[in-house]
């Protein structure tokens, strides 16, 4: 899936970049001499945007015979802490090592002279990433099950990672993760609302009220779904990379399991929302309902999952915060991308499920 380019997205000189009325996302002359000192590629740079394009910007790279792919935040303003690809890049190059499934880093440029904000490189992993179609191979009842249980298997060896051992002491705080979370996201809120929404702050004063006990901490991916990883395009189905790690920190690993049961569609659910547009593809024969996929985290780790509502309501709340954070970005100007326009409605649905599930019981 790519985005559009809009006229002032590339330019050649940084130059070119000042008489811009707004930030480009990529200013080639400059890139070219960084990508030369790393002895990657030669010659010309042919970029073109590639996922989903709401956060941080991915660009993929032809430069000769090479390919790469790039990794820069979104243009300013930004929240505060938000899209730090340095310590995104930090994390994949300790997880390198690790059966953690992650694509290599080639290079990293944390001078934001060079296009006008850190970015870093990173190698180009072939294959699917599946969010409104499956590869024809892999699109049978037993290849989607297949797909499930490779999704499980790629998180619990997130959350296997020793994240010590891997070097990563000081990326993220082992206790008080929930609690962070809950004054994090607060204070995000009041920074991104475009309007008033009570449903918010009802959903958020439950999470304060009910919070569970953390068990030891682990890598926490914090954006853990289906549409963030790629699989061979052939069968059987294989996961080869799981990416956009931007909010990846150490925490609590159910989490993530929240978080992908809010994205998980089964026959049933509404065909509406987030949920539908970026996980619909889940409502097919073979793939697994969400109470199978707890099932499968918990056979596969012994983790309990007694108080997974919860999580699943922190999920449906954080996603609530950064969506109005994006729709606060399209109506300001900062960004093109219409996707992000339809947001306002979207903010409101979300809310109303998480109240749903907060205060279902």
């Amino acid at each position: 899936m790519s985005t559009a380019i809009a006229p002032d997205d590339i330019v050649q000189t940084a130059e070119q970049a000042r008489e811009n009325s707004r930030p480009p996302l990529l200013v080639l002359e400059p890139l070219r001499a960084f990508l030369d000192r790393h002895g990657l590629g030669e010659g010309e740079i042919e970029a073109s945007p590639i996922g989903e394009g709401h956060s941080n910007v991915t660009y993929l790279i032809h430069r000769g015979d090479a390919e790469m792919v790039l990794r820069r935040p979104p243009r300013p303003p930004l929240p505060p802490s938000a899209h730090d690809v340095l310590r995104e890049a930090r994390l994949l190059r300790a997880l390198a090592d690790t059966p953690a499934r992650v694509p290599p880093v080639l290079a990293v440029c944390d001078d934001p002279e060079t296009i006008g904000c850190p970015f870093y490189v990173m190698e180009r992993i072939p294959g699917e990433v599946i969010v409104t179609s499956i590869p024809e191979a892999l699109d049978t009842p037993v290849q989607r099950r297949r797909i499930s249980d490779e999704l499980i298997e790629a998180l619990a060896e997130i959350h296997e990672v020793d994240w010590q051992a891997a070097g990563l002491e000081g990326f993220g705080k082992p206790t008080g993760y929930l609690e962070r979370q809950l004054r994090r996201f607060t204070g995000l809120w009041e920074l991104n609302k475009t309007r008033e929404i009570p449903t918010v702050e009802r959903v958020g004063k439950w999470l304060a009220e009910n919070m569970p006990q953390s068990g030891p901490a682990t890598i926490v991916h914090g954006d853990f779904r289906l549409g963030n990883t790629i699989y061979a395009a052939d069968a059987p189905a294989r996961l080869e990379a799981v990416l956009d790690w931007e909010m990846a920190t150490i925490g609590d690993p159910l989490a993530d399991i929240g978080y992908l049961c809010m994205m998980w569609t089964e026959r049933g659910d509404p065909k509406s929302g987030m949920r539908e547009a970026l996980g619909g593809i889940t409502r097919r024969d073979g793939f697994p309902t969400r109470e199978e996929l707890i099932a499968a985290y918990e056979r596969r780790t012994g983790r309990s999952m007694r108080d997974l509502r919860w999580y699943t309501s922190l999920a449906l709340w954080k996603s609530v915060v950064f969506m109005e954070g994006n729709y606060k970005r399209a109506v300001s100007g900062t960004t093109d991308d219409p996707y992000l326009k339809t947001f306002g409605e979207g903010v409101l649905e979300l809310a109303r499920q998480a109240e749903a599930v907060a205060y279902g019981g």
